[in-house]
């Protein structure tokens, strides 16, 4: 599955919503945890009748809310016969059921007097039974009762005899439930056609869902073959993991008619893993090494060839995943649905992958965007999962984690393989300079901050809170980048040799991290070319069993290299222990040319290679293109060598190092390793910087969107624009002549479509005189002829600052086309954060008393606007006063999350006890005891953050002036 909420692609109500709430992201994702983290509670079960085996009472003994209960092994499923009747009709209101029958066939394995299997948010509907052996018809054994435990989501069948080990038996159940829109287990999503309101019923399971659609034994390790019919309307057309191998028709006891349609028997799976939709979509197919691929989406993308791009590079994928990994597709077919609401980016159900629409969809006319490298990268993710046979790698449903806790191996190996083939079907995507801005970058900094390991011990999983945080960027991006490195000093040829031994093993079946461990050893064990300094477990486990990462410090004259674990020194406190050792691969370069690969396995170690001499022109360089899990902390002797190097000669330095050596530089300040100074230094070469990822981190490092309008306001400003703008003209040049003669000519530069905005919207914000006038021309150009259509890559920032450099014309331009009946839903997205831009303070107020007005906006789009013009240097004060002013209208329809999410932003500009007094007088008026205690935490924290952050800026303004002109 790919991670909740990613991928996401929506429309202006959407988008008002996810606007406002990145405002408040704390909040967001605490609130977001809570609601994935929930535990569904069973109902209470309908009267029992004489047929029932009897009344359904809780569990006096039912463990406290919130546990993950692990089933006994006295039973292991073998086959599931499942039939599920949603009853929805087309138009109809709510609310929306289905009932069901599962009958499980079962191994015992040990004497029972009880069967026990996952049951939540289900009444039972009939009889519960237990069919005695099949080779004993008649030998049924009674059940004494159905016993609920809610907290433990499971059902207990108390039988009056003993289930015999050794012997099979049939668990009959009935059950019904309710369909509800909340995204998990069984659920209905409205959506409009055509404008018209339809419906359609999907599933998500993972991680453990699947208890709230039939009982079951729900847990990974736990697989079998499952039978699945679905009783529908016959408008709909009902798809599952396995094809239909018949449609009949039944009648219900009022006489209507219903349509039948039964799957053929599927491989043997877990229980997450089963799927179901129900939808009156259209599909495109193709047939790749026969295999049939369908993409489904609503009928109208499927017109205008909107899924056609993602159906392309689908069995592309697929024939890579396949030929790299020896690996052989045994299902007839694969169906991607295009959902137009779902809780993650995909989920890779077997044979049947579910997806938000914008992970599959693209216009037809778009050349290669980053929408398409997103695409792409999502597809390969869920189709990794899919790769099946007797030869396959983790990452999927052949061979599955036998606990939650090892769910890195499923997601991190699946977004290792993702990028891959990702840029196999998408050769301009740089596949080293992908994987490290998107991957390792952004992980690195969130693995410093967040206690926990890759791979968690059991009895840390309490919960439906703890199964639900797993599914991060820790389980993610962190198993893909150690996979990235175990990879790396395996070599590729040893790493895929050893994943499919692993498979041949452990097929259709379940194992830990210490099986894969196991395989790669004996693959290790039996050549020659790689060496490790320990057995593979030892290394790996320090790495998957450890929180963090560890950092290495490097002293050229005595060639002794460091390790400790990267954490933040300005805050810690006495008590607090880094004792982590970590295994570690390191690659390094000195004065140009690679070196063999060496390893430091204690905390220190001396490496008489790497001592260097008096010559400023030798110079190590550790963690070669970023191959290694780590940061990196240099010598004032390394450091400068590097940093006149850099001066000299960039090229000297491979791309992904350089970015390596600036991020981990401006990391190791804020965290306390070295001064503002030393990374400074680094910075002096950019003129000679040609690559856009590498001023993307510089410009998040030194310009981040939240500090724009603090930055515009403080001395360092002036100097901050003289120093940037002079290094960065020559980039900007050459992309400002693509933009203005041939924009075309950047079609193929992914880099282009993911930073170049950036670099532009800096080059404005800083005053740039060129880029101010691109923006006006560019803007003139769209005002003049609506038809005209000004870049995509760049159009927020033309917008922004076309109104913000112009009149009221150009916001009322922007005005007209927000509202122009033809204005699609990113251009009206784009709009409304343009609008946001004026200078001129009443424009800015006659914009928040539009977004009162029903008639002008969406009722969601208030909170979006309010969040831009807040964000803005001149907008903060407006916002605020405008808040203020109309919070009796603003509290009914956003109530405290919105004020919220405004204060914390006013927190940005807090530096005194009176700022602080000034917005409590407001917020005492409206808010909660408890919540103005929180806000009042949040501002004091803000404030003391504020005068540190003001401290620094003084540093570095005191550096600019001293090297402005170099």
């Amino acid at each position: 599955m790919g991670p909740r909420g990613s991928g996401l692609y929506v429309g202006r109500r959407a988008a008002a919503v996810g606007a406002a709430l990145l405002l408040a992201l704390l909040v967001s994702l605490l609130a977001l945890a809570a609601l994935y983290g929930r535990c569904r509670l069973l109902s209470a079960p309908p009267p029992s009748s004489p047929r029932d085996p009897g009344p359904v009472v809780p569990s006096p003994s039912a463990p406290a809310a919130g546990c993950v209960r692990r089933l006994p092994r006295h039973l292991l499923p073998l086959h599931y016969d499942l039939e599920l009747w949603p009853q929805v009709r087309p138009g109809q209101a709510g609310p929306f059921s289905f009932t069901g029958q599962v009958n499980i066939t079962v191994r015992c394995l040990q004497d029972t007097d009880t069967a026990v299997l996952h049951s939540v948010g289900l009444q039972s509907r009939g009889a519960a039974a237990v069919l005695g052996p099949l080779s004993e018809p008649g030998a049924a054994v009674e059940v004494a009762g159905l016993r609920l435990e809610e907290a433990a989501e499971v059902a207990v069948l108390e039988l009056r005899g003993r289930l015999r080990a050794g012997r099979r038996y049939v668990l009959q159940l009935g059950f019904q439930g309710r369909l509800e829109e909340d995204l998990d287990g069984l659920f209905l999503t409205h959506y409009t056609y055509r404008g018209q309101s339809s419906m359609l019923i999907a599933s998500q399971m993972e991680p453990t869902f699947a208890r709230t659609v039939f009982p079951c034994f729900d847990e990974p390790a736990m697989k079998a073959t499952f039978s699945i019919r679905i009783i529908h309307d016959p408008s709909y057309v009902a798809l599952s993991n396995m094809p239909a191998i018949d449609v009949s028709e039944v009648k219900d006891e009022n006489g209507s008619l219903w349509t039948v349609t039964t799957f053929n028997t599927s491989l043997k799976m877990s229980t997450y893993l089963t799927a179901f939709v129900i939808c009156d979509f259209d599909y495109v197919t193709r047939t790749e090494r026969g295999n049939e691929i369908r993409i489904w989406a609503q009928k109208e993308a499927i017109k205008n060839g909107y899924v056609d791009y993602a159906l392309n590079i689908t069995g592309q994928i697929f024939s890579f995943l396949e030929d790299i990994l020896n690996v052989n597709y045994p299902l007839p077919k694969t169906d991607l649905v295009a959902l137009p609401d779902f809780g993650a980016g995909g989920m890779e159900n077997w044979g049947l992958m579910v997806f938000q629409e914008a992970s599959l969809m693209n216009l037809p006319s778009d050349e290669f965007t980053s929408r398409k490298a997103m695409i792409a990268l999502i597809v390969s993710h869920e189709l990794g999962h899919q790769a099946r046979g007797k030869k396959k790698s983790w990452f999927g449903n052949l061979v599955t984690m036998n606990w939650w806790n090892d769910l890195w191996l499923n997601e991190g190996l699946a977004s290792y393989f993702e990028y891959l083939g990702a840029s196999f079907v998408e050769p301009k995507l740089s596949l080293d300079k992908i994987f490290y801005t998107h991957v390792v970058q952004p992980i690195l900094v969130e693995d410093s901050e967040k206690a926990r390991s890759l791979s968690e011990s059991e009895d840390k999983i309490k919960g439906s809170f703890s199964l639900m945080s797993l599914f991060d960027n820790i389980t993610y991006s962190k198993g893909a980048s150690i996979t990235w490195m175990l990879s790396g000093f395996l070599t590729e040829k040893f790493f895929i040799r050893a994943l499919t031994s692993y498979l041949k093993e452990f097929s259709f079946s379940n194992a830990n991290q210490d099986d894969l461990w196991t395989h790669i050893q004996m693959v290790i064990d039996a050549q020659d070319e790689v060496q490790l300094p320990a057995p593979v477990k030892q290394i790996m486990d320090s790495w998957t069993c450890q929180n963090g990462f560890p950092v290495l410090t490097l002293n050229l004259t005595t060639g002794t290299v460091r390790q400790e674990q990267f954490f933040n020194k300005n805050n810690r406190k006495s008590t607090d222990s880094y004792n982590n050792t970590w295994i570690i691969p390191i690659s390094w370069m000195r004065n140009g040319s690679s070196q063999p690969l060496t390893w430091l396995d204690k905390s220190s170690k001396m490496f008489p290679e790497m001592q260097v001499s008096e010559s400023e022109f030798d110079w190590i360089l550790l963690n070669v293109n970023l191959s290694g899990y780590y940061r990196v902390n240099y010598d004032q002797l390394n450091l400068k060598r590097l940093a006149r190097l850099l001066e000299n000669d960039p090229k000297a330095i491979p791309a992904v190092s350089r970015f390596q050596l600036i991020d981990d530089a401006f990391a190791l300040t804020e965290f306390g390793y070295v001064s503002i100074e030393t990374a400074l230094e680094l910075t002096k070469y950019l003129a000679r910087e040609d690559e856009l990822f590498i001023w993307n981190v510089v410009l998040l490092k030194l310009i981040p969107d939240s500090l724009k309008s603090t930055l515009k306001n403080h001395e360092v400003y002036p100097l901050l624009k003289k120093y940037l703008l002079k290094r960065m003209l020559p980039i900007y040049h050459y992309y400002a002549g693509f933009i203005r003669h041939n924009a075309d000519g950047l079609e193929d530069d992914y880099f282009a479509h993911a930073y170049l905005e950036k670099l532009l919207a800096a080059a404005c914000w800083m005053g740039l005189q060129d880029c101010l006038d691109l923006s006006s021309e560019l803007y003139a150009k769209w005002r003049d002829n609506p038809e005209y259509k000004i870049p995509f890559l760049i159009r927020r920032t033309i917008c922004c600052y076309g109104v913000a450099v112009g009149s009221d014309k150009e916001w009322n331009f922007a005005w007209e086309m927000y509202n122009h009946t033809a204005s699609d839903e990113e251009d009206e997205d784009i709009l409304l954060y343009a609008m946001s831009c004026a200078k001129e303070s009443w424009l800015l107020y006659r914009y928040l008393q539009y977004g009162l007005s029903d008639t002008l906006f969406s009722s969601n789009c208030t909170s979006v606007i309010i969040s831009h013009v807040v964000s803005k240097d001149i907008g903060h004060r407006i916002a605020w006063e405008f808040v203020t002013e109309n919070w009796p209208l603003l509290n009914q329809g956003y109530g405290h999350d919105l004020l919220r999410d405004v204060l914390k932003v006013m927190g940005r500009f807090v530096k005194t006890d009176v700022q602080i007094q000034e917005l409590q007088v407001f917020y005492n008026a409206t808010l909660e005891e408890d919540e103005r205690e929180a806000v009042t935490m949040l501002l004091e924290s803000a404030k003391l953050e504020n005068i540190e952050r003001g401290k620094l800026l003084i540093k570095i303004a005191s550096w600019l002036e001293k090297n402005i002109d170099d």
